[in-house]
């Protein structure tokens, strides 16, 4: 049970939760200080953190089991654990219903808003992995879904929406469209011969990287104009000159003529720039 548990684990990378769990923080955060200029409690933490750990690994387990035979034909990804038959479907079908399951009790703990937003949040959540059989736009709904997490955990600290919450939401959201971007790069061919959608199959990988980029400036001018609207200071803003400067490394890495540092662009400094947002953003909030 152990071994299957952490290969399920392995599957849906949970350690990269960090590019999004920061964030729901930052959300929780900024929202107490936002709305009354408070701290979030130790429950809140707690229950944001659930909500946020079910929410991810119930969309990536439900990515894995509606990939499968896409994820079969792709050299890149035959060996994953599902096509390579390391765990079987049944078996990522009860671990989904468990991820939800915590999902739902997390929610129920934090607010009624929480709850009421709930169907949305599980609609984004399982969409996305169909979005690629029929849009280009699939990197924008990512974005939306993995944009929720902030907005989730003001949400869930305070009850309430705010344009500060929006402006959070809209700007992690087109930081994840962009590097998700950045990240289908390397799938190109293989998408376009399957016809499966994506923005670099559809325009090419040098217009996808100008597109991504086009997203990272507008989610950098978003962050910047956070500063301009709320009460974060100059704490703050220093945190995202240094996560512009991140995103301005990410794509000097990758170019269309080498995409060999394409991990390194989406999962390294994406991870950094998660928790450098954060740490600046808690940093503010407690000088």
């Amino acid at each position: 049970m152990i071994r299957k548990i952490s290969i399920i684990l392995e599957m849906i990378k949970f350690e990269h939760t960090v590019f999004a769990l920061p964030f729901a923080y930052f959300g929780a955060v900024i929202g107490s200080f936002v709305v009354d200029g408070t701290w979030p409690s130790l429950m809140q933490w707690i229950w944001i953190t659930v909500a946020m750990v079910g929410a991810r690994s119930a969309a990536m387990s439900l990515n894995r089991v509606i990939d499968e035979q896409i994820d079969k034909k792709n050299p890149r990804t035959e060996k994953r654990a599902i096509p390579a038959g390391l765990v079987s479907k049944l078996e990522v079908l009860i671990f989904i219903i468990i991820s939800f399951f915590l999902l739902f009790f997390a929610a129920f703990q934090l607010n009624m808003l929480a709850v009421y937003l709930l169907p949305l949040a599980v609609f984004f959540l399982v969409i996305y992995s169909y979005t690629k059989r029929f849009t280009w736009f699939c990197h924008l709904i990512l974005g939306v879904t993995i944009g929720i997490a902030p907005l989730g955990g003001f949400v869930g600290a305070t009850g309430t929406l705010t344009w500060e919450a929006v402006l959070l939401f809209l700007a992690v959201a087109l930081w994840t469209a962009g590097f998700d971007v950045i990240y289908a790069t390397q799938d190109a061919e293989y998408d376009r011969a399957h016809k499966l959608f994506s923005i670099p199959s559809r325009f090419g990988v040098a217009h996808a990287l100008v597109l991504a980029k086009i997203f990272h400036i507008i989610s950098f001018l978003l962050f910047v104009s956070l500063f301009f609207v709320s009460p974060l200071g100059w704490l703050y803003l220093i945190g995202v000159l240094i996560a512009g400067g991140i995103m301005v490394y990410e794509h000097s890495i990758v170019s269309k003529e080498d995409l060999s540092k394409v991990n390194v662009a989406f999962f390294t400094m994406n991870g950094i720039l998660s928790l450098v947002m954060f740490i600046f953003a808690i940093g503010d909030v407690l000088l």
